[in-house]
């Protein structure tokens, strides 16, 4: 037996490394594969862990999953869906409670078992069904967030679900005690939230994020998402309710979205191990002895919560295809059903047995969850179908519902088609005022917290977060993105950011902003459509600048420019003889010893208060006079009888010897 704490995580990986690599050979969900990897070394397996270690581990999971829920939801988002959240939410646990009870009474369980039983079983796994749901990138449908609100309000119902399950087992409770607590608890839960939401979050954050220090973010954002688990927790309530609250707090910050990247990582690695102590509780043995009863009883469930499921949404008055993926979606048993079942064990509510039963019908069901949520599509589309077709059907429809049925859309984020602009400095800000003036859509995103906090005073769409992290960018709308430009100095975060993007939406363009050569390769390889390296912009200038004192055609410097960048810059690499003969022009095609200088009237020159015609620039001293600028004026060639006079600036034409001659007669002779 394994004892050591480190041992023990390190065994549980090792495992899980070795099970998911062949589940992922055979397409199976990783969750069952945890699942099963806690059933093979548990106590009832190979005894390998008995999974006293991994119960913190397992509570931090939920904590960090609730956490992230919070996160990505905000108060307004919650409001919206206040319908399906707390009607919904509602009546689909007292459905699937009178159902269960109407079940377990017919097979002899006592009354207050068959409750509990039902609140176990009304409670759905929010961390398979919005992983599956997130895999799909149907988040957004209208099936989708009706899932989710009812998920949500499953997460909530825990509390008092957890209050309730004493009275079932016939505790005596003082309700008036109770009611002024539960009413002080509230109060001050409300108080300290409002505060933070308002003051302390983003006080903290904003410094935190001045810093520029990711490292010190995520300890933060974790210390806050702790911190607030444990003060509910200090007052009876739940760590996971706690963690949600912290997650609706943020939310409604700036720095929800950085918040999450940060965060998703640790959620992931604590489910991973939730699931695997949930694998650890059950009993092989009992499950292959009981087998087809169990497979039996696993079914009925399903059935059981899909019916209350569906007949919950269909009462909310959503399309038939939507109530028929939402009751399928919620027909498994939740992670907080494991939480609510050590209590029932704790207080006599469940026999052992009862107990093992409960344990090997939940993991079944939340083994055949992704397979069921990922068939369920053609089914619901074949029922509209024949339901929709029929007179009968279309008369029961349109008796319930006062408006018509309309097949379920895809609701997708507000921005679509637009631009997402990585970094606000000089190149992020030339970008998006570009965008501005053609009308094209587009979002900022920028990690520093000052200039955020400025554009967003002046009106910018720009928002606080690191692209580098999923999240981020997924907030940004890049799924529905158009172009991608990157405009940061960092060349690891940029290959991230390309990497993420291209990940997440393979069609959209990516235009990013490199120092040299060797970060080219790197991007082109990751997928960047255009890459602009600083570089050899600068070499471009360079060489115009050049080919302007050679006084090369305008229009040739451009046709070569427009080729060296068309060529990906290959042209410039090799800026040798082949070049220049590769194109139609060479500098000997200009003029040849040709040089163009400006020279100021210096006080006490002679050329002060003279003629044009008096100096005879050409004839004395061989050179032109193209232009004179007087101020803030400047006279195209000028003729013989205009006066030089103090401060005029020249623009003479000439040999560089020549204008070097001359300059002595711009000079004062007063030196």
């Amino acid at each position: 037996m394994v004892s050591s704490l480190l041992a023990n995580v390190d065994v549980l990986l090792g495992f899980a490394i070795l099970i998911l690599t062949i589940f992922y050979r055979f397409q199976v969900p990783p969750v069952l594969g945890f699942l099963v990897t806690g059933m093979l070394i548990g106590p009832y397996g190979l005894a390998i862990l008995n999974g006293g270690h991994n119960e913190l581990n397992a509570d931090l999971g939920v904590i960090f999953l609730l956490f992230t829920i919070g996160v990505d939801l905000s108060l307004k988002e919650l409001w919206k869906m206040k319908k399906a959240l707390f009607m919904g939410g509602t009546l689909q646990i007292l459905l699937t409670t009178f159902l269960t009870l109407i079940v377990c009474s017919s097979l002899g369980f006592n009354s207050a078992t068959s409750v509990f039983l039902g609140f176990l079983i009304s409670l759905s796994s929010t961390a398979i069904v919005l992983k599956v749901l997130q895999d799909r990138n149907e988040v957004y449908t209208q099936h989708g967030k009706t899932s989710l609100a009812i998920l949500i309000f499953q997460d909530l119902a825990i509390v008092p679900l957890i209050l309730i399950t004493p009275l079932l087992a016939g505790d005596s409770l003082n309700f008036e005690g109770s009611l002024s607590t539960v009413f002080l608890k509230g109060s001050l839960i409300i108080l300290v939230f409002i505060l933070s939401a308002k003051f302390l979050i983003p006080w903290i954050f904003y410094h935190v994020g001045r810093t520029g220090n990711k490292e010190l973010f995520l300890v933060s954002v974790v210390f806050i998402c702790l911190s607030t688990a444990l003060f509910t927790s200090s007052i009876g309530l739940s760590l996971a309710l706690g963690a949600f609250l912290a997650g609706i707090v943020i939310s409604g910050s700036q720095y929800s979205q950085q918040a999450m990247g940060n965060i998703v990582p640790l959620r992931d690695m604590f489910m991973s191990f939730f699931f695997v102590s949930v694998g650890m509780l059950l009993n092989v043995g009992y499950l292959l002895d009981h087998l087809p009863t169990l497979i039996l009883a696993s079914i009925a469930l399903i059935i059981v919560k899909s019916i209350a499921g569906v007949a919950t949404t269909f009462i909310l008055g959503y399309p038939l295809r939507t109530t028929i993926l939402t009751g399928l979606a919620l027909s498994q048993v939740g992670e907080f059903s494991f939480v609510l079942s050590r209590l029932g064990v704790e207080y006599s509510l469940l026999t052992e047995d009862i107990y093992q039963a409960f344990l090997a019908v939940s993991i079944i069901t939340m083994g055949v969850t992704p397979f069921l949520i990922n068939a369920s599509y053609k089914p619901a589309d074949f029922l509209v179908a024949k339901i929709l077709n029929t007179n009968y059907g279309m008369k029961i429809v349109h008796g319930l519902y006062s408006e018509p049925i309309k097949e379920e859309e895809q609701i997708e984020p507000e921005m679509k088609d637009h631009l997402i602009v990585v970094g606000f400095g000089f190149s992020g800000r030339t970008v998006s005022k570009a965008a501005k003036a053609a009308g094209i859509p587009y979002i900022i995103v920028e990690a520093n917290p000052e200039i955020v906090k400025q554009e967003k005073q002046k009106g910018e769409n720009i928002h606080y977060g690191d692209a580098t992290f999923e999240a981020v960018l997924e907030h940004a709308g890049v799924k529905n993105a158009r172009v991608l430009t990157v405009g940061i100095s960092d060349s690891a975060a940029t290959e991230k950011i390309v990497e993420i993007a291209k990940k997440l939406n393979l069609n959209i363009s990516i235009i990013a902003k490199v120092r040299n050569l060797q970060e080219m390769k790197r991007l082109n390889a990751l997928g960047a459509d255009e890459i602009i390296p600083e570089e050899y912009e600068t070499s471009v200038e360079i060489f115009v600048r050049l080919l302007e004192k050679y006084l090369v055609p305008r229009e040739d410097i451009e046709k070569l420019v427009n080729d060296v960048r068309a060529n990906g810059y290959r042209m410039l690499r090799k800026l040798s003889g082949n070049t220049c003969a590769d194109s139609e022009f060479s500098i000997k095609d200009g003029l040849p010893g040709v040089d163009i200088q400006i020279l100021k009237v210096e006080g006490g020159s002679s050329f002060d208060g003279k003629t044009l015609a008096d100096l005879n620039f050409r004839k004395k001293h061989g050179v032109t006079v193209l232009s004179v600028s007087r101020g803030s004026d400047l006279i195209y060639t000028p003729e013989g009888n205009f006066t030089l006079h103090e401060k005029d600036a020249c623009i003479l034409l000439g040999k560089p010897e020549d204008l070097c001659n001359i300059r002595q007669f711009f000079e004062s002779t007063h030196g």
